[in-house]
């Protein structure tokens, strides 16, 4: 059966407010499972820290989402090195190139599905700003000449990357979508066209809510179509402290970063288990 496994990420659990109280990562951990996630994100790029905090998580029955920031093709194998001593659930590669061309980019990609390919867990090509994967049409132009690419969606990039405003266009939707189609695991938060993070809990902030509420039902159900009767299917709330969080003019932040990725577990949960494997949404 098809499973959603909802992910908190270790960055998101940084201290509110510039306090000087930080947990211990075992503490971090104890919390998070207490919460009932199913596994957390992390950087997965220090062999010593990978292998205790896969201890941490397998004493607990819980997975890891891996990530790295490669800028070359070799620089991915010692993480993958790492990643297949301590295991994944999967590892999204942030690529760390910042390349105008798109004939510059495909060597880079192949050599990252090859080496992929060596190891058992999925490898993902994150959406992200200051990346390879910045611009929302630059990315569809490497889907049309890469179009095994497999991608983790953090839509929030795009949305205030391109400020994308209300209503969203047929244009827009109709690339966003194009994204969804190729996404495998996403990252959770809400943006707006000029905030990659807003304080979705806010009346006026409703609208970008129900869009990316939309937008995750839409790539929910187009996974289900697209993976394996028993594949699970990863979503991490990450929502990162400031400058990500917005703050007041004390610079403390304005949300509860904790407790709205408690809600946003409860969204990604509940379209998962009203979604369906036997069709997508029409594009149109």
């Amino acid at each position: 059966m098809q499973k959603l496994l909802v992910f908190q990420s270790l960055w998101a659990m940084e201290p509110r407010q510039g306090s000087s109280f930080e947990r211990s990562l075992e503490a971090d951990i104890e919390m998070i499972a207490d919460a009932g996630y199913d596994g957390v994100s992390a950087i997965w790029t220090d062999a010593d820290h990978a292998r205790r905090l896969s201890r941490m998580l397998e004493s607990r029955g819980m997975q890891a989402e891996g990530a790295c920031f490669p800028t070359s093709v070799d620089d991915l194998k010692p993480i993958l090195e790492i990643a297949a001593k301590t295991g994944l659930h999967h590892l999204t590669i942030q690529p760390n190139t910042r390349l105008s061309r798109l004939q510059d980019c495909l060597p880079i990609l192949e050599g990252w599905r090859l080496l992929a390919e060596e190891v058992e867990f999925p490898v993902y090509i994150e959406t992200h700003r200051d990346r390879m994967t910045n611009d929302l049409l630059f990315v569809l132009d490497l889907l049309d000449n890469f179009p095994g690419l497999r991608l983790l969606g953090d839509l929030s990039h795009f949305v205030v990357g391109r400020e994308m405003v209300l209503p969203i266009s047929r244009d827009n939707e109709r690339s966003i979508r194009r994204i969804l189609d190729q996404s495998w695991a996403f990252h959770g938060r809400v943006a707006s066209c000029e905030q990659v993070q807003v304080e979705f809990t806010f009346p006026h902030h409703r609208p970008w809510l129900d869009l990316f509420l939309s937008w995750w039902d839409y790539g929910f159900r187009s996974w289900r179509k697209r993976a394996g009767p028993d594949e699970t299917l990863a979503f991490v709330c990450e929502l990162g402290p400031k400058p990500y969080a917005i703050a007041g003019a004390d610079g403390k932040e304005l949300s509860d970063r904790w407790n709205d990725a408690l809600l946003l577990r409860k969204y990604a949960m509940d379209i998962f288990d009203n979604s369906h494997p036997c069709g997508v949404i029409a594009t149109e």
